[in-house]
């Protein structure tokens, strides 16, 4: 289901960094040492938002990535 806050993901399973791009800002936010597990329930979650707040958010070391980095 497409999601109201977050416009895509994508994730590197060799670093374990989940990349997140939110819909209204724009932003991309790098989330540092993310198992594959929790990307793959995040990829599965009926609310992409909800489960980004409970699961993702504040429970991993995390970066902005600058506007030029983070286009795509």
């Amino acid at each position: 289901m497409p999601s109201t806050s977050i416009r895509d993901t994508a994730y590197d399973p060799e670093t374990r960094v989940l990349s997140v791009w939110f819909a209204v800002s724009g932003r991309r936010y790098d989330y540092v040492a993310v198992p594959p597990e929790t990307y793959a329930a995040f990829r599965s979650a009926f609310s992409k938002g909800r489960f980004f707040n409970a699961h993702i958010r504040d429970r991993f070391r995390h970066r902005l990535v600058p506007d030029r980095l983070a286009a795509r």
